[in-house]
């Protein structure tokens, strides 16, 4: 089964501000895309280049291109039966108005044939609407339709939380 999602937002912001975003993907402290209070962090095992590799929960990638300011590819490398990539774009406009895009295509084969349309690609827009309302504010200040999760969104994120939280139990307090 073949997929292509795109997501993209028109930003009132030059190019190069809202380029300078997708280079703070990182999930650390200063990452100004990922909306990671409301989604599981991305890691990447080094700084945001080619050859980084990491991922967010059960989606596991590395950087296969990477264009500063511009542009990042992500070839998946998991889950088993995802075939393909995801990838910011940063296409200016004119000198005030750029469009921020994000595309999967990816083939799905085996169970994410069934995992993909049931799980991952509701909450997979979800995410992605939460990261674009992330970039308009960090460029504008505001949001002008800010995102709201569906009911199936919101039943999913609570049924990840119950699985999540007895594993949690099971692995104990942090340590030292």
């Amino acid at each position: 089964m073949g997929v292509y999602n795109v997501h993209e937002r028109l930003i009132a912001a030059p190019g190069s501000e809202v380029g300078a975003l997708v280079d703070t993907l990182s999930a650390g402290e200063d990452d100004r895309l990922w909306p990671g209070r409301l989604w599981e962090d991305m890691e990447l095992d080094r700084p945001l280049g080619v050859g980084a590799a990491g991922g967010h929960g059960p989606v596991r990638y590395t950087v296969a291109a990477y264009v500063p300011g511009t542009w990042v590819r992500f070839t998946f490398t998991g889950p088993r039966g995802f075939h393909g990539f995801h990838e910011f774009a940063v296409l200016p406009v004119d000198a005030e108005r750029t469009v921020l895009r994000h595309t999967i295509a990816m083939t799905v084969s085996g169970l994410s044939r069934i995992t993909w349309p049931l799980a991952f690609r509701p909450a997979h827009d979800a995410f992605l609407e939460d990261s674009l309302d992330r970039a308009e504010l960090a460029c504008t200040g505001t949001v002008a339709r800010p995102a709201r999760w569906s009911p199936y969104v919101r039943f999913l994120r609570g049924l990840e939380r119950l699985v999540s939280r007895p594993a949690q139990a099971l692995a104990g307090p942090p340590r030292p």
